[in-house]
């Protein structure tokens, strides 16, 4: 299988410690969440693509229309692509457990590639997802562990739709965990405290 081409940060895991694939938000880039991934689990392979996407100079992982508003046939191309990017990936080191976790846009990409292809990752966090349709049911995300992490006040993010996909998930009896803060967009330590337990 050929991994699709992403300019890409990339660490070997050491010993039988997981590979972590780890996905920015919109202006981050590969190096976002390098230290974070070393901090969480220091002997965790990383794998973290850069969007391919420019807005108005800020990196993404797909195209939109505005705030909230999605091209979807852009997002069904470039989950395509970023399904194959994994599925390549973790072809060439099997049996290794694979994690996944994203913010904001890099969230976004994430759950798409799960709604799509669920075995990919053993473990998936979504950091402010917003998905403002609802997935089709699949019953391959049962027992699919997946944390989903988000601002009570987030303005880009509203609540009741990650509500919505806590609901969703757990609907399709996937293991998911939900944790909300009192602020907005941003990450807070409450937030790292949560991924920190659910990667380890």
């Amino acid at each position: 299988m050929t991994i699709s081409s992403y300019q890409t940060l990339i660490r070997a895991p050491r010993r039988n410690a997981p590979i972590i694939f780890a996905f920015h938000g919109t202006g981050g880039d590969e190096h976002q969440f390098a230290d974070l991934t070393r901090h969480i689990l220091p002997d965790a392979g990383l794998i973290s693509p850069r969007g391919d996407v420019s807005e108005f100079g800020a990196l993404r992982f797909f195209r939109r229309t505005s705030e909230g508003s999605y091209d979807m046939e852009d997002l069904a191309r470039r989950t395509d692509k970023m399904v194959d990017f994994i599925a390549a990936h973790k072809a060439e080191n099997p049996g290794r457990a694979i994690y996944g976790f994203g913010y904001s846009n890099g969230a976004n990409i994430l759950a798409s590639v799960l709604f799509s292809q669920p075995r990919l990752f053993d473990r998936t966090a979504l950091l402010h997802p917003l998905i403002p349709w609802i997935p089709t049911a699949n019953k391959q995300l049962k027992e699919r562990r997946i944390l989903i992490t988000a601002g009570q006040r987030d303005p880009i993010c509203p609540l009741p739709l990650t509500e919505r996909l806590v609901d969703y998930f757990a609907a399709q009896s996937a293991r998911v965990e939900a944790c909300y803060h009192s602020g907005g967009h941003e990450i807070r330590p409450e937030e790292l405290q949560a991924l920190h337990a659910f990667l380890t």
